[in-house]
């Protein structure tokens, strides 16, 4: 495994991560915690993609990069963090 496969596998244990700490209610959604562990995540998967390019892969962390930019937006609107 290369240096870019082991950004983007760290990238997915980020994701997978947040998913598990809000499933398991250990963080609420808007939670700063749980935007940054998407967000880091999803900025690793795509340093990873320029290397090993998947175009589905490619858009689908642009897409979960914005919503969650849009999560921490909203948020930081309402005071939630």
């Amino acid at each position: 495994m290369d240096f870019f496969q082991w950004l983007g596998f760290v990238g997915m244990i980020f994701i997978v991560y947040g998913y598990f700490l809000l499933q398991s209610e250990k963080l609420k959604s808007t939670s700063i915690k749980f935007q940054l562990l998407n967000l880091t995540g999803a900025i690793l998967l795509i340093i990873s993609l320029f290397v090993h390019f998947n175009l589905g892969s490619f858009l689908i962390e642009i897409f979960w990069i914005i919503i969650t930019l849009y999560g921490m937006y909203k948020n930081s609107k309402t005071s939630q963090y």
